[in-house]
């Protein structure tokens, strides 16, 4: 039962902001249609591809890319087909063009505000409306809203996207900057990775291919409105008692007109609200007796509540949104104790040892994968007993629907924000607001869902600062170290957090790890990504005898099953020594240390075929070591979390889920051992 609370609890924080520029006639319309409910079009039909060099407009689907569109035409190669990848990196190189018409009645251009959305451009683009430039992107992670009624027309309209090549957009900027800036694994001689807010591991990385993806990567729509629309619905479970709990709601709603006699809805509770031109945020509390906690699957129920929250005019809905929540604490540890440094997760006041996997972007070709995959690969991830899967930092802030499954299934997510293994431009302006539009608008899409328990800054920049050498290799001077570093400190331990306090009361952790391998001491702090084996090449048994507080990354690799390899070649190139094969490894060790393991903890393989059967036990092996370990040596260490859950293409890595979803022996490991413990 849920009830609205006395007016103590209900609290208003009507914020006016900046004004919106509205033409007189808008103002009219409003007037003569107060109470026409908001609106939603999709542009999603009639859109084509222009191939400049060929002069030919290619029918396309959107939400979609380059790549894609291309084979679907069968103007190139599946692109995971032998040494494909090689072949395509003219792709890259290219500016694209996608246009549509779309058509627009009388009456949705009576709306007072008619404003485009797209949730998602891949990556520097300019948007041109009827032949008018309405706003230019420069960020994959963030989406562009843009009020358009003036250019828009009665009939047909048309929209062209015009995307430019990272390479092209970048080259200037990176041979300006004052310094040169490592970027990921990126090992072409321009590396502009670190320059582009865009998925890191397109530019490659040493479990999957590069391949530089443009296109619309998320869907695009009109929007209506007249008078005010829901911008954003924030939640957080302020108390939990024996019989209620008290839900904090925020809301964001923009309006175009100072606007009286409005009135909010959540749930079954109503409140009255005056509204502000241009942007408010209200926060009001219920309270809902007799609570279901969410719980992660392996200690309870992941139990959800379901709230439309409405704004209405004269008890007619004018806007609205569902907002799915769960009534739950989650709260990390991280503190000195009489070991030496803490990190383990409460949910519900209640230690848990996490238990669970790295997860990376599903496929190259983002827009390739379905809602069927993400159910069915969270579904093994539920099923081999996780409790946790990190959204690792050189991928994506994932889709919706990802989030939405790890709910419902009841699995914790550690949050990167999209930073890994690289230095960034911190001295540009541009890209400094670029982040802070990144963050904001991310955290704010995110932060409703119960199953999100730690923000973290990046994957590995403070541990490859200190350990990996950049200053030699890149001939930084005492002084370009320490403005490097400060720039970075800036971005990682003041904006971001500073941004991230303002809209949710999660943890927050600059970097992870937070202590590297290299000394004895090291496990009794923090969280660690634990490389000793693999690229300190020792045996894997080292795992049973390293164990830190939180192991948030170690693994070893394996081959897919020759099922799996033969869907990216033949028979004829099963050899590690072809050429195939060689392209298809990432790792610059990656044969040689699983050939060694092989012949250490089994047999010589003595045939293609034999090696990658066995690549899978030698993996296995490494699992059963390191999961046993951290499990037996609890509470000293409290989570584990193994790289890596899934691929991003067909070959060898660190994955026990290979790309066709296909477990490798290394699952069933895992599940074993995770059904071991609570």
């Amino acid at each position: 039962m849920k009830k609205k609370l006395n007016p103590f609890y209900v609290r208003w924080n009507i914020k006016y902001t900046a004004a919106l520029c509205i033409i007189f006639s808008f103002c009219i319309q409003c007037k003569e249609n107060p109470s026409k409910s908001n609106s939603i079009k999709k542009i999603d039909e009639n859109w084509v591809l222009h191939v400049a060099e060929k002069d030919t407009f290619l029918p396309v689907n959107i939400p979609s890319n380059v790549h894609s569109d291309l084979h679907h035409h069968q103007l190139i190669e599946d692109p995971f087909w032998e040494n494909n990848e090689q072949r395509l990196q003219w792709i890259e190189e290219e500016n694209w063009i996608y246009s549509t018409k779309f058509q627009l009645t009388e009456e949705e251009l009576s709306y007072g505000f008619i404003d485009i959305v797209f949730e998602g451009l891949d990556t520097y683009s300019e948007v041109i409306l009827n032949n008018q430039l309405v706003f230019s992107s420069d960020n994959m992670f963030v989406s562009y809203e843009k009020e358009i009624k003036s250019s828009l027309l009665i009939g047909e309209n048309t929209l062209e996207i015009k995307f430019t090549s990272p390479l092209i957009q970048n080259r200037d900027r990176v041979n300006n900057y004052p310094y040169t800036l490592p970027s990921g694994s990126e090992t072409t001689t321009l590396q502009v990775g670190s320059f582009t807010r865009k998925a890191a591991y397109h530019f490659g990385w040493d479990w999957g291919p590069r391949f530089v993806t443009m296109g619309i990567w998320k869907p695009v729509y009109l929007k209506f409105y007249n008078e005010a629309k829901i911008n954003h619905i924030l939640t957080e479970t302020k108390k939990i008692y024996e019989d209620y709990a008290i839900q904090e709601f925020h809301i964001e709603i923009e309006s175009g007109l100072d606007l009286n006699d409005y009135s909010l809805s959540i749930g079954d509770s109503l409140f009255s609200i005056k509204l502000k031109e241009g942007i408010n945020n209200i926060s009001a509390s219920i309270q809902i007796d007799h609570p279901k906690l969410w719980w992660t699957h392996d200690h309870g129920n992941p139990n959800l509540y379901t709230e439309n929250i409405t704004l209405n005019k004269n008890n007619q809905n004018i806007d609205s949104q569902l907002i799915r929540y769960g009534i739950r604490q989650v709260k990390l540890i991280n503190e000195t104790d009489s070991i030496g440094t803490s990190f383990y997760f409460k949910l519900n006041g209640k230690p848990i040892f996490i238990k669970g996997a790295n997860y990376i972007p599903q496929s190259s070709f983002l827009t390739d994968v379905t809602a069927e995959k993400y159910y069915n690969l969270l579904q093994m991830s539920k099923e081999a007993h996780m409790n946790m899967l990190r959204v690792w930092g050189g991928g994506i802030y994932e889709q919706d629907l990802f989030y939405n499954l790890c709910d419902s299934l009841g699995i914790l997510v550690w949050q990167d924000m999209m930073f890994a293994c690289s230095l960034y431009p911190t001295l540009e302006d541009e890209f400094i607001n670029s982040i802070q539009e990144e963050i904001t608008q991310n955290i704010k899409r995110l932060q409703k869902h119960p199953c999100i328990a730690l923000w973290c800054g990046n994957n590995e920049v403070d541990v490859a600062w200190h350990n990996w050498g950049w200053q030699h290799q890149f001939g930084y001077s005492s002084e370009d170290s320490l403005n490097i570093w400060k720039g970075q400190q800036q971005l990682f331990e003041y904006l971001i957090p500073g941004i991230i306090k303002n809209l949710d009361n999660r943890a927050y952790i600059p970097s992870s790890p937070q202590s590297n391998w290299g000394t004895k001491e090291n496990f009794n702090h923090g969280c660690m990504h634990y490389w000793d084996v693999w690229h300190g090449k020792k045996d894997i048994d080292a795992f049973k005898y390293h164990v830190g507080r939180f192991m948030a990354e170690y693994g070893f690799q394996s081959y897919p099953s020759l099922e799996t390899i033969l869907h990216f070649t033949d028979s004829s190139h099963l050899s590690l020594t072809d050429s195939v094969m060689i392209n298809r490894q990432k790792s610059y060790i990656g044969n040689g240390m699983i050939e060694d393991q092989i012949n250490k903890f089994l047999s010589p393989a003595n045939s293609f075929e034999d090696f990658v059967e066995k690549s899978q036990e030698v993996q296995s092996m490494a699992l059963n070591f390191a999961l046993n370990a951290h499990i037996n040596k609890q509470p000293h260490c409290m989570g584990t979390l193994f790289w890596q859950l899934n691929d991003c293409w067909p070959g060898p890595s660190w994955s026990i889920i290979d790309y066709y979803q296909r477990p490798k022996k290394g699952y069933h490991t895992v599940k074993k051992a995770f059904n071991s413990t609570m």
